[in-house]
């Protein structure tokens, strides 16, 4: 008797919570894919977020006087989607109804990020599988040191861990199957993209080439992975690793591990997708970007015309053939003894300058973006390094954004003399017309204005011999 008064007790008071949890779900319409994005930005680096699916923007949401944003989709479609505060992004996900807040400090990205509501938990989970990853590439380069077996047994064993984690994840919060695409996708790719760097990175920290020494069933784990879904060619685990399998194929053990000649490594590069991929989007799209990615490389622009022939044979997107050729054009005009196309440009008095007019010695071009203020520190103090040592050479400095007033801030702690300190006044003029895409894009101009070397790297370790 004095246990069924205990069951009939604890049943009392379990009814109002009970009736709590019941008068708070939701039905939900099936005709109704409305979605909810809400957060704030500690440390915002702009007043706005960019919300984007498949780089394209589809909103952008702007912060209140608190760093908050606010926004209802009034329809959403369920699938993977990118936030950008600059000049970080990163990946979130929506299944039908979500309501999600998101909390994330600038200062520290990826590590700081932390969803709640509605649908939280599986992006949770993708973000602490994100910042594994990102403490694996960041503390486990000397892992690359060991021979191949204890390579192989480590790399394995994290992977099988991490598996569990994965599962044990997958279980609890019962996520849909196409989220599972992309959570199996960052796992995976991850320890995939480990094991095809190993060879390439074993090299050049101890100078072994061990390619010859693989077991013979090394690369098994390449027949696992799908590479004909065209839900994964905007997700860069899937992408980063793609780039890195390519690489270690066109560099077969008979070649040098860091090969000379890129140029017929990227045309091996465009045949090996034609066998490999089988669905035409991804294969154009993966043709593009390899295309997109050797005219922007330091190489021969002779062999352009070669490289482009290939492409246009394989490639059947014409949409996209047209932006490449575009590209072709404009690095062109880029060519050894040619001079700027002349951009948009301002000085600090406002006044508008002409980039050829101001060219009268051997000139050092370089960029910078407010929004990666250490690259930009890094690179004014290695220009003005460069000039004490060059002092016959020019050196001019440009920021490729910001307004005037928030760039003229800025310069006031770079004091030092013979940098000519320029602001773009219309950065996609400029990016178009000078093939800006990686803000470590430098450029060597000669006396008379005309072009060195449009393609280098301030940081390149033969850099200062070309100043001479």
């Amino acid at each position: 008797m004095q246990k069924l008064l205990q069951h009939k007790t604890l049943l009392l008071l379990l009814l109002p919570a009970m009736s709590l949890i019941t008068s708070c779900q939701k039905e939900f319409d099936p005709k109704d894919y409305s979605a909810y994005l809400q957060g704030e930005i500690i440390n915002p680096t702009s007043n706005y977020v960019l919300f984007c699916k498949d780089n394209e923007v589809i909103d952008t949401l702007f912060l209140d006087e608190n760093n908050k944003f606010y926004k209802k989709f009034d329809s959403l479609t369920p699938g993977m989607y990118i936030y950008k505060h600059n000049p970080e992004f990163q990946y979130v996900y929506f299944d039908k109804n979500d309501s999600l807040t998101l909390r994330l400090n600038s200062k520290d990205f990826d590590h700081s990020i932390i969803f709640s509501g509605r649908g939280a938990e599986k992006n949770n989970f993708l973000m602490n599988l994100t910042v594994k990853n990102i403490m694996d590439e960041t503390e486990g380069y000397s892992a690359f040191d060991v021979s191949p077996g204890k390579f192989s047994k480590r790399i394995d064993s994290v992977h099988a861990a991490r598996t569990t984690y994965y599962l044990r994840n997958k279980a609890i919060i019962n996520w849909s199957e196409d989220f599972d695409l992309y959570a199996k996708a960052k796992l995976d790719l991850h320890f995939y993209s480990l094991k095809e760097l190993y060879p390439t990175a074993h090299f050049v920290r101890t100078d072994e080439d061990v390619r010859k020494k693989l077991p013979s069933d090394y690369y098994a784990y390449r027949k696992k992975i799908n590479f004909n879904d065209d839900r994964l060619l905007k997700y860069s685990s899937f992408t980063k690793y793609l780039a890195i399998m390519l690489n270690t194929i066109v560099n077969e053990p008979e070649d040098e591990i860091i090969p000379d000649n890129k140029f017929d490594k990227y045309i091996d590069k465009l045949n090996i997708v034609d066998t490999l991929i089988k669905n035409p989007k991804v294969k154009n799209a993966i043709f593009d970007n390899i295309a997109f990615i050797y005219l922007l490389e330091d190489q021969n622009l002779n062999n352009n015309d070669v490289f482009l022939e290939r492409y246009f044979e394989l490639s059947t997107d014409k949409n996209q053939h047209n932006e490449i050729i575009q590209i072709q054009q404009a690095i062109q005009n880029l060519k050894y003894e040619k001079k700027l196309p002349e951009v948009p440009l301002v000085n600090a008095k406002s006044e508008k300058v002409s980039i050829n007019s101001i060219i009268n010695k051997k000139t050092l071009m370089f960029f910078w973006t407010k929004n990666g203020m250490a690259h930009a520190d890094a690179a004014h103090q290695l220009a003005a390094e460069l000039k004490s040592e060059i002092p016959n050479i020019d050196i001019v400095s440009i920021c490729i954004d910001g307004d005037q007033g928030e760039w003229l801030n800025i310069i006031k702690k770079y004091p030092a003399k013979g940098i000519i300190e320029l602001r773009s006044d219309d950065f996609n003029q400029m990016k178009d017309q000078w093939i800006i895409t990686k803000i470590q894009r430098s450029m060597i101009l000669d006396k008379d204005g005309s072009i060195v070397d449009p393609f280098i790297n301030i940081f390149d370790k033969n850099f200062e011999s070309l100043l001479k």
